[in-house]
């Protein structure tokens, strides 16, 4: 057991550090030897694990997925939550070297023998099964089609965040996904849903009691 703990504990160490020279280099500038400095580990160790930069690259991706599934919602609405997971995962991007060097490697999918299409599937899936759930409860206009609705959803994050690593650094991205869900929000959610949706990022106080308290998005 101790063993397989040392192994586990290596694995994410490489996986860790490979996602910061990702992060920073891009899949074609970073190199084995760079993640092998980075992680400070054996080469051995290294290989034991990965037999190439593509599968680490491949594996950091999947991260993504690891990601989204461990997230834990609050709310009760499908919206909310939707909201909810928008915020965290700019947070997750400011904080989290995994998040940030997944997301660039996603970006540049181009660059790998088969183009990555999973990670932005897994998004618009868990976006649409939110949005379906929030059709059925009553809070969408309407006939609207949910789907199409997540596919857009997905693409404007990730053409924010990419604008906000730009200009700022993602410095500013939690404030542009306030901005994104202001205007997105009232051609997807009728009315009297839309009273109850808080536009900001959760509150600690309010995550941990299992809260949210309501903000028009009118008011940001």
């Amino acid at each position: 057991m101790a063993r397989q703990a040392r192994a586990l504990a290596t694995r994410q160490a490489v996986l860790r550090a490979a996602a910061v020279v990702f992060d920073k280099r891009g899949y074609a500038g970073a190199t084995m030897a760079e993640i092998l400095e980075q992680a400070a580990v054996t080469k051995g160790a290294l290989y034991f694990h990965f037999s190439s930069k593509e599968e680490l690259a491949r594996a950091v991706i999947e991260e993504q997925s690891t990601w989204l599934a461990s997230w834990v919602p609050t709310s009760d609405s499908p919206v909310q939550t939707l909201i909810d997971l928008g915020y965290a995962f700019a947070d997750a991007l400011q904080r989290d070297p995994l998040v940030r060097g997944s997301i660039r490697l996603t970006i540049e999918h181009g660059t790998f023998t088969q183009p990555q299409t999973m990670a932005y599937r897994g998004w618009s899936d868990a976006a649409h099964l939110l949005l379906r759930n929030a059709m059925d409860k009553g809070e969408l206009h309407p006939g609207l089609d949910t789907a199409g609705a997540a596919d857009v959803i997905v693409g404007a994050v990730t053409g924010i965040q990419l604008t906000s690593q730009v200009l700022t650094d993602r410095q500013d991205l939690i404030q542009r996904m306030t901005d994104l869900w202001t205007l997105l929000l009232p051609g997807l959610v009728q009315p009297h849903a839309l009273a109850r949706l808080a536009v900001h990022p959760p509150q600690p106080e309010a995550a941990e009691q299992g809260s949210s308290p309501g903000t028009s998005p009118a008011a940001g």
